[in-house]
């Protein structure tokens, strides 16, 4: 089976409290998510779980947490019908650079069929990404979300 990586950099002009801040706390996924509300405790070991209308879409386990720095957890998609030897992998890098911070997305062990080749969807790692962090940049810089996309 071959592993495939996907990563994604941007730059949001922002503390890295403000950012950490949004990676982490309902108040910020749901804006610009899917609407997706986040839980964990941020501790390693712990689960990590999104959510939509009360439903848990993805969830996960804490691997790293090193705060402002680098969050780490396993990715599991609740409707995923691949099999998979283990859960894929989601990195958050956070970089200070005066007064912008550089967030450096990597999303590993996944599989082919998780990257999907069309401009025109949110479906795929490598679309939906993207477009998360997209419309992150543009709330913590403009107040303001990216006008709904749905999935």
């Amino acid at each position: 089976m071959t592993d495939t990586t996907f990563a994604y950099t941007t730059y949001i002009a922002a503390t890295p409290e403000k950012l950490w801040e949004a990676l982490t706390s309902s108040e910020y996924t749901e804006k610009y998510f899917f609407g997706s509300s986040i839980q964990s405790d941020w501790q390693v070991g712990s689960s990590i779980t999104y959510s939509r209308n009360g439903e848990v879409t993805d969830y996960g386990v804490i691997l790293k947490c090193e705060l402002l720095r680098l969050l780490s957890f396993t990715w599991t998609y609740v409707v995923d019908k691949a099999v998979r030897e283990q859960p894929s992998k989601v990195t958050f890098a956070l970089t200070t650079l005066d007064s912008a911070v550089k967030l450096t997305l990597k999303h590993e062990d996944l599989l082919p069929a998780d990257i999907v080749d069309q401009e025109d969807t949110f479906e795929g790692i490598n679309n939906g990404w993207p477009a998360i962090l997209s419309n992150l940049k543009s709330l913590l810089e403009t107040g303001k979300t990216l006008p709904p996309i749905s999935i």
